[in-house]
């Protein structure tokens, strides 16, 4: 008998929601509905849902793991899975493939269970990249009255020969876990940016705060590390945080009395603390700061400022144009008829003094493509060009600031990244990645995080905007259920929308961190060759992701799902009867 876990109940076309992080408290000691996997005998002697809690099992809070699992596996055999304590506990995340199941002649059942290696879940919450390369994982089941005993069912099943190591699956990793979002300054310390950690659900909510503490103490996930910096070295939690009843009390022990510096890292903790609400009283070395109240201070220091609502805008014959939708605001194109010509795709924002930042691929010569960049008041007439031509250039994305210093981009051409500044002066990125075929680049709103598809694989990358320049950080590959991904963008700050291959072409929702994923379209029946999405945050709030791609020369939006005809392309000439008119194409958001 073949059980397939690919399968996760979700619909295989929806939108990108947009869930809320963390929670109010609540009285000490409660903990949440589901947040412990069930026990051994939780399945009887139903093999497929014994495997599936074995799975379950080390999840929760670490420093019981391994009793967890030894619960589910026969007493003479318990020895075979070798103890580790502390922080060197570490999870197996695993994706499972199927799992195939054969009697045998002692009444035993083998059991070969085909996994991808997700990665390895640390006890500082943060999601390794896997280091195991198991594909295959054997072990048997055995009924636990094996040895005598009236009730089969009642007594249920005991692992055998079990692997040494503890996996847990990805179902698992999404059920009884909270994916929280952290935040550490930028590298010139102008913005926060996110950070990706999981908490057992069986952590009391009362905890979260020291979790949350420890979190930002030990330092930023390692891919990120070259983009953010950490809290001053040796900085160390004095005590546990403590508290209760809205008021949450921290002692650090915290080198340096840069009153700036503690403000800042008030801030830190009220945005890494999530919907909590209450006053937090911060110590630094058992003196008193003063006492703040976590929601004012998110509410007046905001994470990355929106200058405007989202506006939809296409290609058409060449020439940027409004995409017109019902309950939507649609605006004019903040670029002069002569800056507007030969457009193939598109890149438009708002910086943070107003200014227009415009990015283009405009029609060289014959299947020959230039960059084209423009920056000023609405409308932008002055547009430079790259002095070299390429066969082939990816829609160039801006990384934002929230100052006013000279904006960058990054932009692919002819298979290597660039930067690229307001002048279109393009400078090469050098990358440390298996393959140099670099054919996909998405910016995050924060600016300092990238999404990239290189020799067909799925990359996130730190940048660092130090010096006027920007660097890219080692980037690290996300293990995924697509295959050759050919689009990717950020439709929220922890969460990628990735256009591949799973059979079919399709789009998954995937975590930063690569483990979770959720399916928004899997009947495409065309590949993608461009997609962007509206990003969303804990600022600024929406029920449904909003993201457009196109496929086979044809344009569509979601939320709801339809295709963008040219009656939704404004300020067009009406086309001559019997002519066909031309497709939207090269969708985008401005904001």
């Amino acid at each position: 008998m073949v059980l397939l876990g690919a399968g996760c109940g979700i619909p295989a076309a929806s939108d990108v929601r947009v869930d809320g992080k963390g929670g109010a408290a609540t009285e000490a000691g409660v903990i949440s509905r589901g947040s412990e996997p069930p026990t051994r005998t939780a399945s009887g002697s139903v093999n497929e849902t014994f495997v599936r809690n074995f799975l379950s099992a080390a999840a929760g809070e670490p420093d019981r793991a391994y009793e967890r699992v030894k619960a589910f596996i026969a007493p003479e055999d318990k020895t075979r899975l070798q103890d580790k304590k502390g922080s060197e506990v570490a999870l197996n995340v695993v994706r499972l493939r199927e799992a195939v199941y054969t009697l045998n002649s002692d009444s035993t059942t083998t059991v070969k269970i085909t996994v991808q290696q997700i990665g390895v879940l640390r006890t500082n919450g943060t999601l390794a990249p896997p280091v195991a390369t198991e594909t295959e994982y054997e072990f048997g089941l055995r009924s636990a009255s094996f040895n005598g005993g009236v009730n089969d069912d009642r007594a249920g099943l005991y692992v055998i020969n079990p692997p040494n190591v503890l996996l847990l699956s990805d179902t698992a990793l999404r059920e009884y876990y909270q994916d929280e979002t952290i935040y550490f300054w930028s590298s010139d310390r102008s913005r926060l940016v996110p950070d990706q950690r999981y908490r057992p659900q069986a952590v009391p909510v009362e905890r979260q705060v020291n979790e949350v503490v420890k979190w930002l103490v030990g330092g930023p996930s390692d891919w990120l590390r070259p983009g953010v910096v950490g809290l001053p070295d040796r900085t160390e939690l004095i005590n546990n945080a403590t508290g209760g009843n809205g008021r949450w009390e921290v002692n650090l022990d915290m080198s340096g009395d840069d009153q700036s510096g503690i403000d800042q890292l008030i801030t830190q903790i009220a945005w890494s603390l999530g919907d909590l609400t209450g006053q937090l009283e911060l110590k630094i070395r058992n003196n008193a700061q003063p006492v703040v109240d976590l929601g004012e201070r998110r509410d007046s220091r905001v994470l990355y400022p929106y200058a405007a609502s989202p506006q939809r805008f296409g290609v058409y014959d060449g020439t940027i144009h409004p995409l017109d939708f019902d309950g939507e605001p649609s605006g004019t194109v903040p670029l002069t008829p002569e800056a507007n010509r030969n457009v193939v795709s598109a890149s438009l924002g708002l910086a943070k003094d107003r200014r227009i930042l415009a990015a283009m691929v405009v029609a060289g010569g014959k299947n020959r493509y230039r960059l084209a960049v423009g920056t000023g008041a609405d409308p932008v007439s002055v547009v430079s060009r790259s002095a070299t031509e390429y066969s082939s250039i990816g829609r160039p994305v801006w990384l934002r600031t929230v100052d006013n210093r000279p904006s960058r981009g990054l932009v692919v051409a002819d298979g290597q990244l660039y930067r690229f500044d307001e002048a279109a002066r393009m400078y090469p990125v050098p990358l440390n990645l298996p393959s140099a075929a670099v054919t996909a680049v998405a910016a995050a709103l924060d600016g300092q995080r990238v999404a990239l598809i290189a020799g067909g694989r799925l990359y996130v990358a730190a940048v660092n905007l130090d010096g006027g320049g920007a660097s890219i950080g080692p980037p690290r590959e996300l293990v995924t259920s697509l295959t050759n991904p050919t689009a990717v963008d950020w439709g929220r700050e922890d969460q990628l929308v990735v256009a591949g291959s799973l059979g079919q072409p399709a789009i998954y929702e995937i975590s930063v961190d690569g483990a979770l994923e959720t399916p928004l379209r899997t009947d495409l029946g065309a590949k993608v060759t461009h997609l962007t999405a509206y990003p969303t945050n804990r600022s600024v709030r929406a029920t449904t992701g909003a993201y457009m791609y196109e496929a086979n020369g044809v344009a569509y939006r979601s939320s709801p799902f339809e295709r963008i005809e040219p009656g939704r392309v404004r300020d067009i000439a009406p086309v001559p009867t019997g002519v066909r008119p031309s497709n939207p194409s090269a969708p985008f958001f401005l904001y």
